[in-house]
């Protein structure tokens, strides 16, 4: 007769094999590798779930899956790193990349009632990213920046802190680095930011770089919060370039975006948002042309305002608006 199942165990996770990358599992192509079920807590989800920890290679540290298969295929991410499996890349930049937003819960309230629910719906499948929806322009950009061989040196051991504190008297025998630690945002790395890709400092950093090799370098002059969108399609309207426009950035919020002027004569228009760190982020997103309406449509920041001469009607008469243009 079979035990009778523990009530307290339902819908925690077991698994057989990590769903890994190639660089988190290493050169070496005869590991072994120890499973634990139940092990630990996921990070992202908090179910419980079966662990499994390794040596990827000779002189590397051992490493440990940190979040349950069921939160890895929602996002389609190593277990490990949690960096893209099909590009290497963070998550934050392919769904930038994308125009997607996780719909899973951030707080801890119904994390583990999501994922459970994920696990059904899942069952099967690789992954919980729908396929065949992303634009060309996308698909683009992530094939530019997307890492396609192993980089082991992410599997190096950790800094040694007595190293730090002058105090390591192991020498070469010590399993940890010698080396000083640098201080950066890249050094502070949140496991919650990095699957959910808000905040993530790396994904900042790869945006943003791409965002200039493409000519989208953010102008000096901060006021300076419009893009010009050109070569328009002539079906284009500004109902249907505002549609789209929030379609690609589901992170940002209709009353983020101040307005949109169509100019239908030259199939160009100005996309002006209220702060300037919404229209980087559009800039980062659209580093490979945005499509409206079936058209590539090429995207440049908005030139600075012309500095106004001195008023000499008076101290109190108003300067006219000016509009932005392409730089």
């Amino acid at each position: 007769m079979p035990p009778k199942s523990d009530i307290n165990k339902a819908g925690w996770e077991q698994s057989e094999f990590p769903i890994l990358c190639e660089t988190c599992l290493g050169s070496n192509p005869f590991i072994r590798m120890s499973k634990q079920e139940y092990g630990r807590s996921c990070g992202t989800c908090a179910r419980p779930f079966t662990v499994f920890r390794w040596n990827p290679g000779s002189g590397a540290r051992f490493k440990t899956t940190v979040i349950c298969q069921t939160c890895a295929k929602v996002k389609n991410v190593c277990q490990t790193c949690l960096l893209d499996l099909e590009y290497g890349l963070p998550t934050q930049v392919r769904d930038t990349a994308l125009g997607v937003q996780s719909e899973a819960p951030t707080s801890d309230i119904n994390r583990e009632y999501y994922a459970q629910n994920m696990e059904a719906k899942l069952d099967g499948d690789k992954s919980g990213l729908a396929s065949g929806r992303t634009a060309s322009a996308g698909k683009e950009m992530l094939k530019q920046l997307a890492r396609t061989d192993p980089y082991y040196k992410r599997n190096r051991p950790h800094v040694c802190s007595f190293f730090v504190k002058g105090e390591c008297k192991r020498g070469d025998e010590c399993p940890y680095r010698h080396e000083k630690p640098v201080e950066n945002d890249l050094s502070h790395q949140n496991l919650q930011d990095r699957y959910h890709g808000r905040n993530d400092p790396v994904a900042k950093k790869i945006l943003s770089s791409h965002a200039e090799n493409q000519g989208l370098k953010p102008p000096e002059d901060v006021t300076v919060t419009s893009l010009f969108l050109s070569s328009l399609s002539p079906a284009s309207t500004e109902l249907s370039i505002r549609t789209t426009v929030l379609q690609s950035l589901p992170t940002v919020q209709p009353t983020q975006l101040k307005s949109v002027v169509h100019v239908e004569k030259t199939r160009c228009a100005f996309v002006n948002f209220k702060e300037r760190s919404v229209a980087e982020l559009a800039a980062q997103a659209w580093a490979n042309g945005l499509e409206i309406d079936g058209e590539r449509v090429s995207v440049k920041w908005g030139r600075s305002r012309p500095k106004q001469p001195q008023n000499l009607a008076g101290p109190s008469a108003p300067n006219p608006p000016v509009a932005a243009s392409a730089s």
